[in-house]
């Protein structure tokens, strides 16, 4: 399964010293706006001890994690949905994700120029909102009239969408994000044909520096604002501090950890916080097969049947689904092994109704 989080955010507000971080890829992050025009793609895996907890129960010889795909995308300014700056390009790169990671600056340093002079977290989160907003405008407006025919000739379908985009029509006009628009569950789905831009969801990952002024530890009015914006809302977001990560990218174990107090950084890991948050917003889990050849975490939809999970290995696995057998990644460490597990009962046998759950140590069957 292959799904995608764009990194966006204004200019110079860390983007690519983020993506860097998360992916051990180099790209440009030099201190000047618009370093990075064309996105860039890493494959980051999923951090979770219970895969390793797993692949030392087997003695895998290959320990395979679940992965998520982040995309580094030219940085937004005002005016992007008109084509100003790199708009036109920004705009399509980000439809092609799933869902928004926006970087947004809590930390002053008279070093690290700002694109509108100073930092303003909300400014620049309405910045950016406002030009997901004008753009799907744009977007909904012009197939609400290439729609009008297929709707007086009364198609179902088309009268659904009309719904549906008239709906979303008057959030975005209200300067609200599409994804505030109340659409029962046949509108939602010819809504996410268009996929429009305010649509996705967003992860606000704020962006702090060691050493320097941040506004998660002055906590002055304009933290308040960004925390009251995120309750109201109910908006997810996470802090990060994407210089830190990025010199500590090369570092595992406790070596890490020393390093991270040296730099003066806070004892989490920022970069795993933003990885798992990511993950659980596109509505994903992750399920396990494990052996002597490989220890492996699959990643799939939340809600999937048996047949449905079985589809990450294997196409085929869906049609020639018999059964499954299932045991709960804790139960089958606790136990400890599959034979031990076994004797115990705790090995289960599903069938084509089953709804997997995160976690679950799946062998199918075929």
């Amino acid at each position: 399964m292959s799904l995608s989080i764009g990194i966006v955010g204004l200019p110079n507000v860390g983007k690519s010293t983020l993506f860097n971080a998360l992916t051990k890829k180099s790209v440009p992050s030099e201190n000047y706006p618009f370093c990075t025009i064309d996105p860039s793609v890493g494959i980051v895996a999923v951090p979770d001890e219970r895969l390793n907890k797993l692949s030392r129960l087997s003695n895998s010889a290959k320990t395979i994690p679940a992965v998520v795909e982040f995309v580094d995308i030219a940085g937004l300014v005002k005016g992007a949905s008109a084509g100003e700056g790199l708009g036109n390009q920004f705009l399509t790169n980000i439809r092609e994700t799933d869902a928004i990671a926006e970087v947004v600056r809590i930390f002053e340093d008279p070093d690290v120029v700002h694109v509108s002079g100073g930092v303003e977290p909300m400014r620049d989160i309405e910045v950016i909102n406002l030009e997901l907003i004008l753009a799907d405008m744009q977007t909904v407006s012009k197939r609400l009239s290439s729609i009008e025919r297929e709707v007086k000739r009364g198609d179902k379908d088309a009268v659904v969408e009309q719904s549906a985009l008239k709906k979303i029509n008057e959030v975005l006009e209200a300067g609200k994000l599409a994804s505030s628009a109340e659409l029962d569950e046949k509108e939602e789905k010819m809504a996410r044909k268009l996929q429009l831009l305010s649509a996705k969801p967003i992860l606000y990952v704020l962006n702090r520096k060691s050493g320097a002024k941040n506004l998660d530890e002055i906590k002055d009015a304009r933290w308040e604002s960004l925390m009251s914006f995120f309750k109201e809302s109910g908006s997810h977001y996470v802090v990060v501090d994407a210089g830190v990560e990025n010199d500590l990218k090369d570092f595992e174990g406790e070596e890490r950890v020393t390093f991270r107090k040296e730099l003066g950084a806070t004892s989490d890991d920022g970069i795993d916080n933003l990885i798992k948050k990511g993950y659980e917003m596109l509505g994903l889990i992750t399920y396990f097969t494990t052996g002597e050849d490989e220890t492996r975490g699959w990643t799939i939809r939340k809600d999937s049947t048996a047949p449905e999970a079985g589809t990450a290995i294997h196409a085929d696995f869906k049609d020639k689904f018999i059964r499954a057998e299932v045991i709960e990644c804790q139960k089958l460490l606790e136990a400890p092994g599959y034979v031990s597990a076994r004797e115990k009962g705790w090995v289960r046998t599903e069938g084509k109704e089953y709804i997997v759950k995160d976690g679950d140590v799946i062998e199918f069957k075929i």
